[in-house]
């Protein structure tokens, strides 16, 4: 794992989420690379509510940590889930409370109530306080329930390629840099890996993403091209821009 040094004091790091730029935080489609994210996200949506349903065996209660604007949510509740999130940022909680879906501040606020899935869609990078809100999360998890995690995978070809231009390193609100192994020691041993699926799409833009930081241009073949060959390698070192973490927490936890 590797860590950004320094970090941000803790009450410093929402002024880095403040941007217009920062596309997690606004369902904006306004320049090419918001288009495309918004276009491939909303499959990417509906994707990912399957996957949780097929973990689960049916339909149950979701905690969406850093759920942004309440899209991941909107698709869940829309097939039957019953649907909790939070938030930090205000502006995006704005965004989804107009959709109807309300989000708290804090997700250990929930500390009272268990859940059958919890979803974390390229958030654990960014918790200040890894370790303890590991602990946390998993206390806020059903006996025998589902725990998704993506983050970016540092030792991709897209991440070699670029290197300090490579754009999932998003320092500093990015604080950790995860690669299999760490993921699975972070977790304690009632949480445990049951599979590691790819995140296909996610080379493509973080590569786009990537020259633009390098070269100043908003779209370029050659970042397509390192997009694809990123998951050609990929296809035999198992070390795509990013994967999906499935956990299982052990049934026999009380």
């Amino acid at each position: 794992m590797l860590v950004t040094t320094p970090q941000p004091a803790a009450e410093n790091l929402p002024d880095y989420y403040e941007s217009d730029a920062y596309i997690s935080h606004t369902d904006s489609e306004k320049g090419l690379l918001p288009f495309l994210y918004q276009k491939v996200k909303q499959r990417a949506l509906k994707k990912k509510v399957h996957l949780i349903t097929q973990l689960n065996k049916g339909t149950g209660s979701v905690l969406d940590i850093g759920a942004g604007t309440g899209e991941f949510l909107k698709v869940a509740s829309e097939k039957g889930w019953e649907i909790y999130g939070a938030e930090p940022n205000e502006k995006a909680r704005l965004i989804s409370e107009k959709k109807g879906i309300d989000l708290i501040e804090i997700f250990n606020d929930y500390s009272n109530q268990k859940f059958d899935v919890i979803t974390l869609w390229h958030v654990l990078e960014h918790l200040p306080n890894l370790h303890e809100s590991i602990k946390e999360i998993e206390n806020l998890l059903k006996p025998g329930g589902t725990l998704l995690i993506a983050v970016p995978n540092y030792k991709s070809f897209d991440a070699k390629f670029y290197k300090d231009f490579w754009a999932a390193y998003d320092v500093p609100r990015h604080l950790w840099h995860f690669s299999k192994e760490s993921m699975v020691e972070l977790f304690s041993e009632t949480t445990t890996v049951q599979k590691i699926k790819p995140m296909i799409f996610d080379s493509f833009y973080v590569s786009l993403l990537s020259e633009k930081y390098k070269t100043g241009n908003s779209f370029s073949l050659r970042a397509v091209w390192i997009g694809f060959w990123s998951n050609v390698r990929a296809w035999s070192s198992k070390e795509y821009s990013s994967h999906i973490y499935c956990f299982k927490k052990s049934s026999k936890v009380n």
